[in-house]
């Protein structure tokens, strides 16, 4: 089998050197000056290079003297594949795109005998197809000398296979068969810290460690009090025994070096804290002077030079490097690319890891102290030789694991690492307080050299600085804010040390904008691939993912963007190249497009709304082909690819914006580019998150055209809204392991199913409900379907303004408040309902009569004063005078106080929820996004039932359950606590939406025939608790 795939590779390159021959183009390939001149000699030697690591793998297997086992081999030998791949990828890319005119070759004598006004690509294949000849021949005499038997000839053969297809993309596996393994789930979980988990917490820690191995994505749904948090990151107990277990099949004997340095990284982050407060810390001498000397030394101020404001490949470049294509360019960068003394990226040891994301810093620092609390490894009858390299982690003791004798008991910590922005972790207070775009700044630093280079980033030389930060890092869980109080002791920067302890991290904390959006895991170097990811609060998630690709662009921004391109193009027009001022006039075209495109829109419809009066308020959606197609003739001619690759290449947007910048601190500024300096994000960028948006082929996203305010003072904003989340989770869902997507009320998980796994096999997508910890006289769930009158309760949106329902609201709430004691939370639908049922209470005298016995809160309208609200709520609600019963909090759903607050206790004794808070259908977006999942419906031939709701009116529907589960979730935080629920709306009787409601809350839920029926047994609900 394999000697006839080595003939039949041999027989491909053999036609296509006779392919080649056909062409006449065999004999430039026989110049070896040639190959020495030419630039893509670079990949040809990498290659070279590389083959004769795969020979030296050869010789040493067969030499008796130095054996290596069949797994190292194999291991090696895969590595050494991959990268040849690459590097093959790599110079074929170049071959295919290569131009080189007559011109650039007058300066080369290696070039110029052989140059052609185009190149033929083809010309130099034969030497890379040579060399791959080399390749086959060597694993042949490398098997030929070896005991491997057929299974892993079969894989090598596959890997090679993979390798040769010249349109492949698909890495070949570097994981030897022996790896794969299936592991039973456990009865039991030691590193819980409690003695006897409850019964449901041990079904969801089976329930993740079983969809974990079985690579599935898992919804989870677990309520407040089940310490999920801590069960979540159970996911890194799964880890512990899948790493133990290869590294016994494989046999591996590996020593605790690197765990005594994370030891030691530990002792020494302590010893600076010691020295920090003792003020004796030394500065490290980084750039040729310590930082003391630095900031001792006066400043002196001299004027940039506006070359930095150039592209790059206008700075120092030569009129012929302009012919170089892209890929050889990437070749060329890789070669030159310093390379830091005794470290090698690409070879540095990774480990599996869980990325555990939620929506806030604050939610993540939530996490470590339940890390903490996991006994993730206790070593009791084992000796430290069984103990897995992966945990062996910082310890909080002081001997090493090496010295630790037979049964002592010690628990190992989990090698963690939080992510955050550089406006969270850059210390280098001098850049924080200038720089309006920090990122830019700091990437502009990084460029620099000597004194002017950032401070606190250790040169290439001196990369032993960043490897213990990173040690230092990896010794002890940190949040966010030790992570920066740490890189101020080590003066080390905490965000270039965080990216390079991602790598032999073990759990990777990170907010929801650095896991979602590509760009961000890419600058942060994050690969998913056989990953384990964690989403917490991932209710969340469907609305996140939406508003990261919505990108809105007001039309002062556009108005300011294209006045400094303009002014750039201006100021630089004899220091550019052609290239680059082709692409430029492009971008002018497309904003000058626009900006007519909006005047004009803007004032069509300031004429049709003139004679209304007022305030102007008018919105229009359209399609992207739409938009380009009113735009005008010129800008439907510009390839928009192209401009956003320039834009992306060139990083043009940063020159002109920092430019920008520099004129506006001399004072040279347009009233539209003050707003720039106020910390708002560079206008240029905003204009090309919007064309690389613009660029999206398919029908998933929608424009915006807005124009509100007044006559005279109209304001038009034009937005990219995308209406289907799928596309940015499709790659998360396919690279990782297993994705966990948690929160406290998931319901409906229909919902998430089919708007971000509809193309994930259904056998692959598993769901999981937990019941409540609480016992089930802890909870009264009650509907509400008739008023004290007798009258139906129900609060659509075209009653909500009837002052008859709303009296009769206000005194059906008097009548439910009063046996309820201490605090009650009430949560209307929306803010007109709630502001209009204020005022008729006001006037009847019932907000009056509700007072006497409570004290009455309302949500208010600034966040700034939800603090002073919740903490009024809370002593009224816990220590009422004597002569109050409690306190009651008007709120709406889906607000400020709707998520991310706890009403435990007395807090919330009762949770009522009035009526169902369903969108705005008026609303130009949301009918958008409903007409596009009907029609995606459509077009999947998908065929419902007579009488069954279609895709948009589920997702209308679901869209208002998700918003009533998260206030219901504000109560019962925890075993002991205790509440009612009342529902004040007859539609929650309806199977439909009771299904919807989270499963703690639908087997218990009740719907008296009356409203008597209703008091009498919220009454006995409160009797008993007052008993017991």
């Amino acid at each position: 089998m394999v000697e006839g795939f080595y003939d039949q590779a041999e027989e491909t390159f053999q036609s296509m050197d006779g392919y080649l021959e056909s062409k006449n183009l065999s004999e430039l390939s026989e110049k070896g000056h040639f190959l020495k001149g030419s630039s893509a000699a670079i990949g040809i030697t990498k290659v070279q290079r590389s083959c004769e690591e795969i020979q030296n793998y050869g010789k040493l297997q067969g030499n008796d003297e130095k054996p290596i086992s069949t797994a190292e081999a194999l291991e090696r030998l895969q590595k050494v594949l991959a990268r040849v791949k690459g590097e093959y990828e790599e110079a074929k890319d170049w071959l295919n795109q290569c131009t080189i005119d007559s011109k650039s070759c007058t300066s080369d004598p290696y070039l110029h005998p052989f140059c052609l006004n185009t190149f033929p690509p083809s010309s130099i294949c034969l030497p890379v197809l040579a060399l791959f000849l080399l390749i086959i021949s060597i694993l042949r005499s490398f098997f030929s000398h070896s005991s491997h038997r057929q299974e892993p000839l079969m894989m090598m053969t596959s890997s090679l296979h993979v390798m040769l297809e010249s349109n492949s993309r698909v890495r070949p596996s570097t994981r030897p068969a022996s790896m794969d393994l299936h592991l039973q789930t456990p009865d039991g979980f030691p590193a819980f810290p409690y003695d006897l988990p409850y019964p449901i917490q041990t079904d969801l820690m089976r329930h993740l460690y079983e969809n974990i191995e079985n690579r599935a994505i898992t919804i989870v749904e677990s309520p407040t009090g089940t310490n999920s948090s801590l069960i979540f990151d159970q996911g890194k107990e799964w880890v512990i025994e899948q790493t133990r277990e290869r590294i016994r099949r494989q046999l591996e004997a590996d020593e605790l070096a690197y765990q005594e340095r994370l030891v030691s990284a530990g002792r020494r982050e302590e010893a600076m804290r010691r020295a920090a407060r003792a003020r004796v810390l030394k500065k490290p001498k980084w750039g040729g002077k310590g930082l003391q000397e630095q900031a001792r030394r006066k400043e002196e101020h001299q004027d940039e030079d506006d070359d930095i404001f150039l592209p790059d490949d206008d700075r120092g470049t030569q009129e012929d490097e302009v012919f170089i294509s892209p890929a050889l360019q990437a070749l060329i960068n890789r070669v030159d690319k310093p390379s830091r003394p005794g470290s090698d990226d690409a070879e540095e040891v990774t480990c599996t890891k869980v990325y555990y994301a939620s929506r806030t810093h604050s939610q993540l620092a939530q996490v470590l102290p339940e890390l903490r609390r996991l006994k993730l490894f206790r070593l009791s009858s084992i000796t430290s030789d069984q103990l897995p390299h992966q945990q062996r982690s910082s310890v909080p003791h002081k001997r090493g694991l090496g010295n630790l004798e037979e049964g002592e008991e010690t628990e190992i910590m989990t090698r963690t690492v939080p992510l955050g922005s550089r406006r969270q972790l850059c210390i280098n207070e001098k850049l924080r307080s200038k720089a309006q775009d920090l990122d830019e700044a700091c990437r502009e630093l990084l460029s620099e050299k000597g004194d002017k280079r950032c401070p606190y980033l250790p040169p290439l030389d001196e990369d032993i600085k960043m490897i213990d930060f990173r040690d230092q890092i990896l010794a002890v869980p940190k949040d966010i804010e030790d992570l920066a109080e740490a890189g101020r002791l080590a003066e080390t920067c905490p965000y270039f040390g965080s990216r390079r302890a991602i790598p032999q991290a073990e759990l990777v904390t990170l907010p929801y904008n650095l896991l979602l959006q590509k760009s961000a895991r890419e600058a942060l170097g994050i690969d998913l691939k056989d990953q384990i990811v964690v989403i917490d609060e991932a209710h969340n998630l469907i609305p996140t993912l939406l508003s990261l690709s919505t990108i809105r662009l007001p039309f002062n921004t556009l108005d300011t963007s294209l006045q400094q391109v303009c002014t750039y193009v201006s100021k630089f027009r004899t220091r550019l190249s052609a290239t680059n001022m082709v692409h430029l006039k492009r971008l002018v075209v497309f904003l000058d497009a626009l900006k007519k495109f909006l005047l004009q829109w803007k004032e069509s419809r300031c004429t049709e709304l003139l004679k209304a009066g007022g305030k102007i308020e008018k919105i229009d959606v359209l399609t992207v082909a739409e938009l380009l197609e009113r735009m005008g003739r010129k800008a439907a001619g510009i390839n928009l690819l192209e401009v956003e690759g320039y834009l992306k290449k060139s990083k043009i947007a940063r020159k002109i914006s920092g430019y920008a910048d520099k004129q506006s601190a001399k004072g040279i500024e347009t009233p539209a580019s003050r707003q720039v300096r106020k910390g708002q994000i560079p206008p240029l960028h905003i204009v090309e998150d919007l064309m690389i948006a613009l660029t999206n082929t398919n029908d998933d996203g929608r424009v915006t055209l807005t124009l509100a305010g007044s006559r005279g003072q109209e304001e038009v904003e034009i937005k990219y809204q995308l209406l289907n989340p799928a596309p940015n989770f499709v790659e998360i869902a396919d690279e990782a392991r297993s994705v966990v997507l948690a929160g406290g009320t998931m319901s409906p998980m229909s919902d998430v199913v089919n708007q971000l796994f509809s193309h994930v096999p259904p056998e692959r997508i598993t769901t999981f409900s937990c019941g409540h910890i609480i016992p089930e006289e802890n909870l009264q769930a009650l509907v509400v379907t008739k008023s004290p009158r007798g009258h139906d309760v129900e609060f659509k949106a075209d009653k909500q303004g009837d002052p008859e329902v709303v009296a009769e609201l206000g005194q059906t709430l008097l009548n439910l408040i009063n046996v309820v004691p201490a605090g009650v939370v009430v949560f209307f639908p929306s803010y007109n309902f709630l502001k209009s049922a204020k005022l008729v209470w006001e006037k009847s005298g019932t907000l009056e009569k509700l007072s006497v016995k409570r004290e009455v809160f309302f949500e208010p309208d600034e966040s700034i004063d939800v603090e002073r609200v919740l903490s009024d709520y809370a002593t009224a609600a816990t220590s009422p005078p004597k002569s109050k019963k409690g306190a009651v909090l008007f709120a709406v759903i889906g607000a400020k106080l709707s998520e991310g607050l706890n009403f435990n206790d007395d807090l919330a004794r009762a949770v009522i929820i009035i009526g169902l808070p369903f969108a705005n259908l008026g609303s130009p977006e949301l009918k958008e996004r409903l007409k596009y999942v009907k029609q995606l419906e459509e077009k999947k031939g998908v065929k419902r039932e007579k009488g069954q709701k279609d895709a948009a009116a589920e997702l209308y529907e679901n869209m208002c359950m998700n918003a009533v589960n998260q206030s219901i979730g504000r109560a019962i935080r925890h075993k002991g606590d205790w509440a009612s629920l009342i529902l004040l709306d007859r539609r929650y009787a309806s199977s439909a939406i009771r299904k919807k409601l989270p499963k703690w809350i639908g087997s218990r839920l009740f719907v008296p025939e009356g409203f008597g029926q209703t008091m009498k047994q919220l009454g006995q609900f409160y009797r008993e608790k007052k008993s017991s």
